[in-house]
């Protein structure tokens, strides 16, 4: 093939064993199209390709992936909208014609096995996840990723107790078997870090010091979904820690180590819009900054 078919959002370049998705960085383009950028997709992380009738005149050519053969995909578990869906590929309806040839080519390149219907899930990931570093906010916390590990940061304005009681968690890919993502979108969304050798961990994401809470304006989909996909990625290509590690527990940052002071000052900004908007009193703006100001 070889050819690029142009739509609304994003451009498909068709080559000999892969199709490059490039997302245009538009103002009216979804925001995770835009974090992500571009997306190298093989034939064989493809189950089907559909052409169907659009919304106003326009008609979507969808690459449907393969399960477990994208890390981004597989940490979504279904949550995103139509408008979201990097494998949905919206075109004006005059090039129906021209979006049925390359289905067409798309499907004779399929190389996947199984019943109709249900096509058979990847052995690995055949699609690259989102690279690290990668880092977002959280309503009660900063979430970073650096690879190979994962950090959550919290903040005194809205973690619960008990994730301060725990303090602030650093956990090795090895230590983990798996992420789950509930959208922001949704009412209770959060990240949750699921940890090799655990029987239970708390029912109620605010008070598991192994995952962040969302809310209004924290952790949206652009944000969060890669970095639940990079940290998914990162654990199916890690082995379990060594023998000596079994049963890791994440290790709480000491209260008496010297803290970043990018860290500090975002802290303090933080601390500042609460006193602004009124929810924190002159008297506790006062002695927060104080004690933030000690630990540099």
């Amino acid at each position: 093939m070889g050819d690029v078919l142009a739509g609304i959002h994003a451009t498909w370049e068709f080559d000999s064993d892969s199709v490059l998705i490039r997302f245009e960085r538009g103002i009216r383009t979804p925001k995770l199209f835009q974090a992500l950028r571009e997306r190298r997709v093989p034939h064989e992380a493809l189950a089907s390709v559909t052409l169907t009738p659009g919304r106003r005149g326009t008609v979507v050519l969808h690459a449907v992936p393969r399960p477990g053969a994208d890390p981004l995909m597989e940490a979504a578990a279904g949550q995103l909208k139509d408008t979201c869906d990097p494998y949905r590929l919206v075109l004006p309806a005059e090039r129906e014609t021209l979006a049925e040839y390359y289905a067409d080519e798309l499907r004779a390149a399929l190389t996947t096995t199984g019943p109709p219907g249900e096509p058979e899930p990847a052995d690995r990931y055949l699609v690259a996840p989102p690279p690290a570093p990668l880092h977002f906010k959280a309503y009660d916390g900063k979430a970073s990723f650096d690879g190979s590990k994962v950090s959550f940061r919290w903040f005194w304005t809205g973690a619960s107790s008990a994730k301060w009681k725990a303090g602030d968690q650093r956990f090795g890919v090895p230590e983990l078997c798996g992420v789950e993502w509930r959208s922001p979108e949704v009412f209770d969304g959060y990240l949750r870090l699921l940890r090799r050798g655990d029987q239970e961990q708390p029912a109620q994401a605010d008070h598991d010091p192994a995952a962040v809470v969302f809310g209004l304006g924290y952790g949206p989909v652009h944000e969060s979904l890669p970095f639940a996909a990079a940290v998914l990625a990162a654990v199916r290509t890690s082995g379990p820690a060594p023998a000596l590690d079994a049963g890791p527990v994440p290790v709480p940052v000491m209260a008496s180590a010297r803290r970043d002071p990018a860290d500090i000052a975002e802290r303090i900004r933080h601390l500042g819009e609460l006193h602004e908007a009124g929810l924190v009193t002159d008297d506790e703006f006062s002695a927060k900054k104080a004690e933030l100001l000690a630990e540099l």
